[in-house]
């Protein structure tokens, strides 16, 4: 197939959903399909093919807008015209591609990979909440159909009008993201000893990602453990006012590959309080390092956590529940539910996601607008594998 991919981030952004993107190009590409992929200019990668202007949202410049261009891409397709096309960003860009693949009769689906509508109360504009839920829905529904990482936000998103959703779970890197990586010379650079707990946060450093529940969370931990080691990876406009008020912590910035894994596996315990997510790839990055996750029971904790079993999650949104369990954590042993994790990480292979999305974008390619239901689709795999 002749695949096109739109979207405002890519690598090397480090973010889940450029990471997720990348993954799926990839995936798609050594299986045999030709993709291209239609991103902002300013981001400085080794894809080929159309590059958009671009502008950065205010006082947030890591996230970008690409402008509309509904006849540039009408044009484009009409001379090579895509089998379908996968928005993955709901922006003008976005917007303007579904469009453009509407005149010209492709079919285009949707990614709903950001619960962009829920940061407006983060950004003190909680009145903006409703329209911006108005925008995202009348955009994902003029798409053949929209895909969606997690049951749950399938569930909340059919509540509020949102039509045509499908399921498209997805995977970790197993091999990159390994106990293996562990690293004591790294260790020994935060000022942890042999038995020191270390405590991770990997992700963006923002205002939506609940920050204060995080460093209340390791504040608690460093009370009871004076050599408790907190580390936060990742880069964004909370960071400078982080590194002002709580110089205990360390901020290595952002990481990738190798790197970021060996942070990963030098560490004990990730602590994840986000609310807005709709999955939460560090989740299964730390799963698959072999930490203790501790998170909120929705998204990717809901759908491979089983509470002190290979993690802990508390009732979605009990900030006390979840410092709560956090301390439970901090003194339990941790060997058992790690080792979990780890083999609950394994379970989860991005070759069955791409297997998986190849065969739903293969269906609306063929002008079909019903795909199968996510339950026909794992007997198949199941099939297949006995096989």
């Amino acid at each position: 197939m002749n695949i096109t991919f739109v979207t405002d981030t890519y690598s090397p952004q480090a973010n889940g959903v450029a990471t997720t993107l990348e993954r799926l190009v990839k995936g798609l590409r050594e299986r045999g399909h030709k993709v291209d992929v239609i991103r902002p200019a300013v981001l400085a990668c080794d894809e080929e093919g159309l590059q958009v202007p671009s502008i950065g949202l205010p006082g947030y410049k890591e996230v970008r807008f690409g402008f509309p261009i509904k006849l540039v891409l009408q044009s484009r397709w009409y001379k090579r015209r895509p089998d379908v096309i996968y928005v993955a960003t709901e922006t003008p860009l976005g917007a303007s591609a579904i469009s453009a693949a509407r005149a010209l009769g492709i079919p285009a689906a949707s990614g709903f990979h950001t619960n962009f509508q829920q940061y407006m109360a983060h950004y003190q504009v909680p009145l903006l909440e409703k329209a911006a839920l108005k925008y995202l829905r009348h955009v994902h529904n003029r798409s053949t159909c929209t895909f969606v990482p997690s049951r749950d936000v399938i569930a909340d998103l059919d509540a509020r009008g949102f039509l045509n959703l499908e399921l498209l779970p997805k995977g970790v890197d197993t091999r990159l993201f390994s106990p293996k990586k562990r690293s004591q010379p790294l260790r020994q650079s935060w000022g942890a000893r042999e038995g020191t707990l270390v405590g991770l946060y990997v992700g963006r450093i923002a205002a939506e990602k609940n920050l204060p529940l995080l460093v209340k969370s390791f504040l608690e931990i460093q009370k009871r453990i004076p050599d408790f080691r907190g580390v936060f990876v990742g880069d964004g406009p909370k960071l400078a006012e982080l590194k002002r008020d709580y110089p205990q912590f360390i901020y290595p910035g952002v990481l990738r590959g190798e790197d970021l894994a060996e942070h990963y596996a030098s560490a004990d315990l990730f602590l994840f309080p986000s609310i807005t997510e709709t999955f939460g790839n560090v989740t299964m990055e730390a799963m698959a390092s072999g930490l203790a996750v501790v998170a909120f029971d929705y998204a990717a904790a809901k759908q491979h956590i089983r509470n002190r079993e290979n993690g802990f999650t508390a009732p979605f949104d009990d900030g006390d529940a979840y410092l709560e369990l956090v301390l439970e954590a901090v003194n339990a042993d941790l060997a058992e539910i790690r080792v979990n994790a780890r083999a609950s990480a394994r379970k989860v292979r991005w070759k069955k996601v791409i297997k998986r999305f190849e065969k739903q974008l293969s269906i609306l390619a063929s002008g079909e607008t019903v795909l199968p239901t996510p339950e026909s689709l794992e007997l198949e795999e199941l099939n297949s594998a006995i096989s």
